[in-house]
C-alpha cells in the first residue's frame, strides 16, 4: 500500500509541475487493444488472450496518462484434479512516456509505466471455484505509429510483478497490438 500511494504521489507531483510550467495541453483519446498473456511459471494455466479498452490524454509530446479495463478469455487446462478454468479481469492507470522519431514525427517509440489490480477466477469442472485478486506493478515498451492526425497504432510489451502469488506465480508478460483514436 505504501508503495502504491508513492507512486501516486509521485505522478501527481509530475502533472502539477507540468500544469505550472505552462507546458501542458489536453489531448484526448480512446482506444482498444488485442493481448496476448501469460503467468510465467503457472502450472496449472497461464495463456490468456485478452481485449482491453483504455481512455488516456497525451499532455505534450512526450507524456501522457491512461486508464484502461481488460478481460481475458478462459484458459482450459486438465491437471490431477480435473479441467480447470482461468480467466482475469484487471484495470488500472499508466503513465505514458513518448519518444517521437523522424522528421514528421509520425512514429514513436513508447515506454509505459503503471498500476493495476487483476482479478483472477479459476474453476475446476464440476469443483469449487476460486478467486485470487492482487495488485500488480507494470512497466512496458513498445512503439507507436500516428497513421494519420486522429489514428495511431501501437504494438506493446509489458512485465507486470504481481504483488502475491497467484496460480502459483507472482509475474506475468503481455504482449498487446491495438488502435486509438484521438479527438
Amino acid at each position: 500500500m505504501k508503495k502504491t500511494i508513492g507512486a501516486l504521489m509521485v505522478a501527481v507531483s509530475a502533472v502539477a509541475m507540468a500544469a505550472n510550467a505552462n507546458a501542458m495541453e489536453y489531448n484526448p483519446y480512446a482506444g482498444v487493444e488485442y493481448g496476448y498473456s501469460f503467468l510465467n511459471g503457472a502450472e496449472i494455466s497461464n495463456n490468456f488472450n485478452s481485449g482491453k479498452i483504455f481512455v488516456g490524454s497525451q499532455y505534450n509530446e512526450n507524456f501522457g496518462v491512461e486508464a484502461f479495463y481488460q478481460r481475458s478469455t478462459s484458459d482450459k487446462k486438465a491437471s490431477d484434479e480435473g479441467v480447470t478454468k482461468v480467466k482475469y479481469e484487471a484495470y488500472g492507470i499508466d503513465a505514458m512516456g513518448y519518444l517521437p522519431m523522424g522528421c514528421d514525427q509520425e512514429f514513436a517509440l513508447v515506454g509505459t509505466a503503471g498500476l493495476a489490480y487483476y482479478d483472477f477466477k479459476g474453476k475446476i469442472e464440476g469443483g469449487a471455484a476460486d478467486n485470487e485478486g492482487t495488485w500488480g506493478y507494470r512497466m512496458g515498451a513498445g512503439a507507436e505509429y500516428n497513421v494519420n492526425e486522429n489514428i495511431a497504432v501501437r504494438a506493446l510489451a509489458r512485465y507486470t510483478k504481481l504483488d502475491q502469488r497467484v496460480i502459483n506465480s507472482n509475474d506475468m508478460m503481455e504482449y498487446s497490438i491495438g488502435a486509438r483514436y484521438n479527438f
